[in-house]
């Protein structure tokens, strides 16, 4: 399956799914519903965990990856956003985790490969969702105590590592790190990922996708795109990219700001901009469909024959409204050194003194130190 996607990859842009959540609000599921039969007499309230669907309502998760398959999508992810035991401890259903991630992983993939089999012309994939958690590693949740963290790296690290185990036993085609606010939270999930990894000896694709949270153009803690990209290159990756985040044309400058620094392939799949007063969004799909045709015109390549089938799916509201493009670009190797901590760090190989943009005041003994090491 991995050559497959390569292979797709190489050819055509692919198409990601939409939301999962505001599809299940649809359905308008009660208390009791959420619970199921399972858990009938669970001792704390479990309506809004959209998770636990994919065991008590496994029906409505499998007929919404149809819908986005039969609307064009490639790839659909897997019900999983918040099925770490850190998450779920919310809920008090740290115990189920390894299920609900298993279980939602192979709803997904008899979907997928229901759809293939019809059209083995156009393979469909499953991403195995791994969503941010609800805590922070790197920032206090207490402005009055700043050191204080939530949650450790290790901590995270083996919550992702049995996500992983689970959404690979389940059957996944990729593993999708997504809406990524910390990158140290991100980087616990891609250490747990390498080590699953190893220990399988699985070539399994990684996919990472940040979250800009606001105007200024960085994730939550702090970090602009470009650097957000410097932070996750040691690790090996199929695409890089963002979603959420403000809204496409919003989104757009920072994924320009990743595309021309990486070989990466690149991704995207945006919010319909912001909801209004009423948790609506009032952006139309046509509205949409002309500014996602600026990503696909400078960011991605795609012939206008697909471009024409791309805007008949949306004008008909039958694409998802959260889309993926991915290329191959190309990149100069002629970089001597480059890191980023909030921002990037970038010395050319040539007159290292030249075109740093550095975030700290130490700029300049930094830069002796770096010649120090170039006589070594």
């Amino acid at each position: 399956m991995t050559s497959q996607l390569k292979r797709a990859l190489r050819q055509r842009i692919l198409v990601l799914d939409g939301a999962m959540g505001t599809m299940l609000q649809a359905y308008k599921f009660t208390e009791e519903d959420f619970r199921g039969v399972r858990f009938a007499n669970f001792h704390i309230p479990l309506k809004g965990n959209n998770d636990l669907l994919s065991i008590t309502q496994p029906d409505a998760i499998a007929e919404v990856h149809r819908k986005y398959f039969a609307a064009g999508a490639d790839i659909v992810e897997t019900n999983t956003f918040s099925s770490t035991t850190i998450a779920m401890a919310d809920y008090a259903l740290e115990d189920v985790v390894y299920e609900l991630n298993y279980a939602s992983a192979k709803i997904a993939k008899v979907v997928a490969q229901s759809f293939t089999e019809k059209e083995p012309h156009k393979p469909r994939f499953v991403a195995g969702s791994i969503g941010p958690t609800n805590k922070t590693a790197s920032m206090s949740p207490d402005v009055n105590d700043p050191g204080f963290r939530a949650v450790s790296f290790d901590e995270l690290r083996i919550a992702y590592k049995q996500q992983t185990e689970a959404l690979l036993d389940g059957g996944v085609d990729i593993l999708l790190v997504e809406t990524v606010f910390d990158t140290l939270n991100a980087k616990a999930a891609l250490f747990a990922i390498e080590e699953v990894k190893e220990e399988r000896n699985s070539d399994v694709p990684v996919m990472v996708s940040g979250t800009i949270t606001d105007a200024s153009g960085r994730t939550l803690s702090g970090q602009t795109a470009e650097a957000f990209l410097i932070s996750i290159s040691h690790i090996p990756l199929l695409s890089v990219g963002f979603n959420c985040a403000l809204g496409a044309s919003q989104l757009q400058p920072h994924l320009e700001a990743i595309a021309s620094r990486t070989a990466l392939g690149i991704s995207a799949h945006p919010n319909a901009g912001l909801p209004n007063a009423f948790g609506d969004y009032d952006e139309t799909p046509e509205q949409m469909a002309a500014q996602i045709k600026k990503y696909i015109d400078q960011i991605a390549t795609i012939s206008e024959e697909d471009w024409d089938f791309f805007r008949s799916k949306l004008q008909r509201r039958t694409l998802p409204k959260k889309t993926i493009f991915l290329k191959i670009n190309q990149i100069e190797n002629h970089i001597s050194f480059i890191e980023s901590g909030v921002v990037r760090l970038f010395i050319p190989k040539e007159n290292p003194e030249k075109e740093i943009t550095f975030g700290f005041s130490f700029k300049d003994q930094f830069v002796s130190a770096y010649d120090s090491f170039l006589t070594q």
